[in-house]
């Protein structure tokens, strides 16, 4: 909490430093020099740890062929797919933990006049080093959808019709005129490969290229029997940012019909969300074990707590792990001698951008 003069200091020094700074909010970090000109203060932002879901669902839309009651009879294969239908499959969930500015945790450190420290903020506003460059954070790979996959490639299994199948006069006849032109097909593919044909491809591109359309001709031909498949992958998130423990909470509904749904569709079988405290953020102690009080005007940062989490649908464990939260934790300072030139040197410290606490300290 800030007074009065505090926060008149407060709204000239945010001033300033915005107008020093705004060459740099494109980047993705900003850096602030303390300066005769801010009077040696600088403005940042702790963090709320916030908990994000990613959700990887594939859609399956299978179709079935015109001629599959045949595909028996002039294949010699019954068809595996026998009526339309879509269906979704949840593949992969990961979870992970990522730092928003805490609104309520603002704070001003004064350091000392004739030193010229400099902090580095994220673009949000959050402390991430102070007289250092900050620490790359390891990207976290995102879940990422494949592309649209097709049992045909995208063609129309229709192109393939040939004129005796058109003029075919029932459904009969047609499949019967179909298989009669995947065989030839298949044959065409065997002497081609086998080289027992009147005229050779001139070169291996040639040949490539009539391999690769005997192929899309079979599959489209044996597609009238077997039918189609289509796949399509999604991704979805949710964030969550935990103020305690959680039970059983619905983090999203997942249904093998629909996909993904909202929280209150019953349609849906729920994933349930249990967050559970492991460890609280303690104050240091002094030789007699008790806390050690707040260094004042100094820079403030997070000792944070620990929590699991895990991730359930209908039973099965879909994610497991632990995680450092701001939220589980206390509040603590640097005392801003440390960053004036000493015989000792300068402080030089990183934190983490998920918590705001001290990743290292060194001179």
């Amino acid at each position: 909490m800030f007074t009065l003069k505090e926060n008149r200091m407060r709204t000239l020094l945010l001033s300033l430093c915005t107008i020093c700074a705004l060459g740099s909010f494109a980047q993705e970090t900003t850096k602030l020099t303390a300066a005769k000109h801010n009077k040696y203060g600088l403005i940042y932002n702790l963090p709320r740890t916030q908990v994000e879901i990613e959700a990887l669902v594939t859609k399956t839309t299978v179709k079935v062929g015109p001629f599959y009651q045949y595909a028996e009879r002039f294949l010699g294969t019954p068809a595996t797919i026998t009526q339309d239908a879509e269906t979704y499959s949840l593949d992969k969930v990961q979870v992970f933990t990522r730092g928003v500015p805490d609104k309520e945790q603002q704070y001003l450190v004064q350091f000392k006049s004739g030193s010229t420290p400099f902090i580095y903020l994220d673009k949000e506003g959050v402390i991430l080093a102070v007289n250092t460059d900050p620490v790359a954070e390891a990207a976290i790979e995102p879940l990422t959808p494949q592309p649209k996959k097709y049992s045909l490639e995208g063609n129309s299994y229709y192109s393939v019709f040939s004129e005796d199948l058109l003029l075919a006069g029932s459904t009969n006849k047609m499949a019967e005129e179909a298989a009669k032109q995947l065989y030839h097909i298949r044959e065409s593919k065997v002497n081609l490969i086998t080289g027992d044909v009147d005229q050779i491809p001139a070169d291996g591109e040639s040949y490539k290229v009539i391999i690769n359309q005997l192929d899309q001709q079979e599959q489209s031909l044996v597609a009238l029997f077997m039918g189609t498949v289509e796949t399509e992958q999604y991704v979805k998130r949710f964030r969550i940012t935990p103020s305690d423990s959680l039970t059983d909470e619905i983090a999203f509904r997942f249904s093998t019909k629909r996909g993904i749904v909202s929280k209150d569709d019953l349609g849906g079988s729920p994933v349930y969300l249990n967050l559970k405290v492991t460890e609280r953020g303690e104050l240091p102690i002094d030789e007699k074990g008790r806390p050690m009080p707040l260094p004042k005007k100094g820079l403030v940062y997070c000792i944070p707590g620990s929590a699991n989490i895990n991730l359930q649908l209908n039973g099965k464990e879909l994610f497991n792990g632990n995680f450092q939260i701001a939220q589980f934790g206390v509040k603590y300072a640097l005392d801003p001698s440390m960053f004036a030139n000493s015989k000792k040197g300068t402080a030089q410290v990183t934190f983490y951008p998920q918590t705001g606490a001290i990743r290292e300290i060194k001179y």
